[in-house]
């Protein structure tokens, strides 16, 4: 398998926003703290290619949710900040497809792979995976440039945030992507 980097393979980065760096709302625990510094790796990649990349916004329609539109957990990490001229998306569902042009762009430019790194792994990446893949595009999951939080199951069991990950990581791979980690994605450009 090789990834070759061209103008037909596009970066989604979702949901990159400051929100997320308040772990006790979004459920009391986290995996991977390098997940964010993986996926600004990865950018440099394309912006030093000058490859197509698309920045993703969850701008939540719940006022008292760091990710909604006025609060600063709305802005984007200062490490992955769009630069002038980079598209941004926003949307409010968990699917960066949803409610967005982003399929239209996608297919504008001529986009067949993608490549994904972002948070969190079982809501918005997941269904933005699941979605590309359904849309037929050869679609690639980097699995430490994602994270998410502790759960509390139906029962009130809690379920830490690297189960998670990993069972949403395992029920993607193969199905709706390829599911690999930063050292796999550098292994592919060789």
């Amino acid at each position: 398998m090789n990834l070759n980097l061209d103008n037909s393979t596009a970066l989604l980065l979702i949901d990159l926003q400051k929100g997320f760096e308040n772990i006790e709302y979004w459920g009391g625990g986290r995996n991977n703290p390098m997940a964010e510094e993986n996926a600004a790796k990865i950018l440099h990649v394309w912006r030093e290619n000058s490859l197509p990349l698309f920045h993703i916004k969850h701008c939540s329609t719940n006022p008292n949710s760091p990710l909604a539109e006025g609060n600063k957990g709305n802005d984007f990490l200062e490490f992955v900040t769009p630069l002038k001229g980079e598209v941004v998306i926003k949307k409010n569902v968990n699917s960066a497809f949803i409610g967005t042009n982003l399929k239209e762009l996608l297919d504008e430019k001529g986009i067949t792979k993608i490549v994904i790194v972002g948070l969190t792994t079982d809501h918005c990446i997941s269904t933005s995976t699941r979605m590309a893949g359904n849309f037929g595009y050869e679609t690639y999951l980097i699995a430490d440039a994602t994270a998410t939080f502790d759960k509390i199951g139906v029962n009130g069991e809690k379920y830490t945030a690297q189960l998670i990950h990993d069972t949403a990581l395992a029920s993607l791979h193969e199905e709706f992507a390829t599911v690999i980690n930063l050292n796999d994605f550098y292994q592919l450009l060789q």
